[in-house]
């Protein structure tokens, strides 16, 4: 008993990760789509406005912030980012860089940036931040199924 389980976690070690890592590719043709999506949402963001977002996320679409679970994007929409929104004066991304890659009718995508928040009220608020982003494929479009973002005040230079 103890060798079968042993030859069977052998079997699940050789199958796990490789082949997923062979199949990697730099998306092709699919590559603007899926920037689209990205700088429409960080767009959405930097007007103050996020109606119209809710089709850039999969209805099972999961968000997480900060160390929160925020839920679907519709939940993270109404509960926390829609209502946010409201009390910022402008929100600017810069430094944006991002990287992806495609594995079928899936993007793993990574952003990093930093971020300027005027608050209605208070002082502004400076961050380096990062978010990956899992989309899938529906026919020609691509939604975001799961977000993960994450912020940090900006270190001091050496």
């Amino acid at each position: 008993m103890k060798s079968f389980l042993v030859a069977g976690a052998a079997a699940v070690v050789s199958l796990s990760g490789t082949p997923a890592q062979a199949h990697k590719t730099d998306c092709g043709a699919q590559r603007p789509a899926i920037e689209r999506v990205l700088a429409d949402y960080r767009a959405a963001i930097e007007r103050l406005d996020a109606q119209g977002t809710e089709q850039l996320f999969a209805a099972d679409s999961a968000v997480f912030e900060n160390g929160g679970v925020e839920g679907t994007y519709a939940n993270y929409l109404a509960h926390h980012l829609g209502p946010e929104l409201g009390h910022f004066r402008s929100f600017r991304f810069a430094d944006h860089r991002l990287e992806f890659w495609c594995d079928g009718a899936v993007a793993v995508a990574t952003e990093t940036y930093t971020h300027r928040i005027e608050r209605a009220e208070g002082a502004a608020i400076e961050r380096r931040g990062v978010t990956t982003s899992v989309l899938r494929r529906t026919g020609q479009n691509w939604q975001i199924v799961n977000m993960h973002g994450s912020s940090r005040a900006p270190r001091p230079t050496t």
